[in-house]
């Protein structure tokens, strides 16, 4: 069965699927895209209606997000033409690791992608930001699904800058990128799109049967704060300490004065200590 690309009413550049298609190969049966012109979040989209489960990977692709969620509660913004927008809902089998370190192992997936294409400097941030030398490129956020008896299921929303307005903002941040910028030209959507697909099916097939441990190195040597003193920014106290890594359920590991602390929620702030 090749890909299967739906889309919505209005919706331009017909020639996308071809990209996928191309890009995708043999894993083209894997996957299902559904392309809207905009939406409000593609997470919700399929956190809202979860398609049925037919064996492939659903995923929802947007040329523009009008209220894009990132963690806390903030706003992801995205721009037409200029930002790779999309979440794909991941079915496991009964018994996967899920949640522990699915942010991280989907980081890592960007990670290679990009460096796959030649970008230099790619650095993770806990627990689930990409960024070229400090500054931001891509986001994600990872939410699961509700209900006891199914099919161990996450939705993964990812954004990637690829060509910025000018002055452009991310959740409040001055420190952006984008691939334009980092690479000295335009990057294809739908090319990018169909290599970071590849390279999610070949991580999280290692992640569904073998965890976070098997790739946990791996993400450390691209950890942007390993070894760097940090805060933590939690909802009641601030942490502060040294980055020494993660551990093997993906929680950050912070050494501070008394003892190595897990830190596991995700309402917490990773900033550099001044």
């Amino acid at each position: 069965m090749p890909v299967s690309v739906i889309r919505e009413p209005h919706l331009s550049a017909p020639a996308a699927s071809e990209y996928l298609l191309a890009g995708l190969g043999d894993l083209g049966a894997h996957f299902s895209v559904r392309h809207l012109p905009s939406c409000e979040s593609t997470n919700s989209v399929l956190m809202d209606a979860p398609p049925p489960d037919d064996g492939r990977v659903h995923v929802a692709l947007t040329d523009r997000q009008t209220a894009g969620r990132g963690r806390r509660g903030r706003q992801w913004q995205s721009w037409q033409g200029g930002s790779l927008t999309f979440s794909a809902l991941w079915r496991f089998d009964a018994g996967a690791p899920v949640p522990a370190g699915l942010s991280l192992v989907t980081g890592l997936a960007l990670a290679r992608t990009l460096e796959n294409l030649g970008v230099a400097g790619v650095q993770l941030k806990w627990p689930n930001d990409v960024l070229i030398h400090g500054a931001k490129l891509a986001g994600i956020l990872v939410e699961l699904l509700p209900g006891r008896g199914r099919t161990p299921a996450a939705v993964i929303g990812i954004g990637v800058n690829l060509s910025l307005p000018p002055a452009a903002e991310i959740e409040g941040q001055n420190a952006v990128t984008d691939l334009r910028r980092e690479l000295g030209r335009e990057v294809d959507r739908d090319t990018l799109l169909a290599a970071l697909l590849c390279e999610l099916h070949a991580l999280l097939t290692t992640y569904a049967t073998a965890g976070f441990p098997a790739l946990r190195s791996a993400w450390e040597q691209r950890n942007a704060f390993a070894g760097l003193p940090v805060r933590i920014l939690g909802e009641a106290e601030v942490l502060q300490g040294t980055c020494i890594g993660v551990a093997e359920d993906g929680a950050l590991l912070l050494q501070s004065e008394d003892r190595v602390r897990r830190i596991l929620s995700g309402e917490v702030s990773l900033r550099a200590a001044p």
